[in-house]
């Protein structure tokens, strides 16, 4: 495998549920730090939902790896922030055979106008 530039800071944020006190709960996002990526676009989409129309992007984030367990390495249902732009992660695996790099496949979306 060649060497990736990881050259965008991404911050690793994961979700935290807080009661309501109406029987629910409220979720909001902290962050659990920050890693360096390698961010490649895939083919976009346009879809429609609920009358609004949403484009959606598949990235692949390619980072240092971490071993499982550790806070550093991503999980699904966690996400990336890069400035406004928010990529849910929706699969992390090792990049390659010596386990040095992780690839998380992630989705952003966002409201076409």
């Amino acid at each position: 495998m060649k060497r990736p530039q990881l050259n965008r800071k991404l911050r690793l944020e994961v979700p935290y549920r807080t009661r309501d006190n109406a029987g629910g709960y409220s979720e909001t996002w902290q962050v659990a730090g920050t890693l360096w990526a390698s961010v490649k676009a895939g083919t976009g989409r346009d879809a429609e939902q609920a009358g609004l129309s949403i484009s959606t992007v598949p990235y692949k984030i390619t980072l240092r790896a971490a071993p499982f367990g550790a806070p550093s390495r991503p999980k699904p249902g966690q996400r990336m922030r890069d400035g406004e732009r928010i990529f849910s992660l929706l699969a992390v695996t090792e990049a390659d055979f010596d386990a040095r790099y992780l690839v998380c496949f992630a989705r952003a979306e966002e409201v076409s106008t």
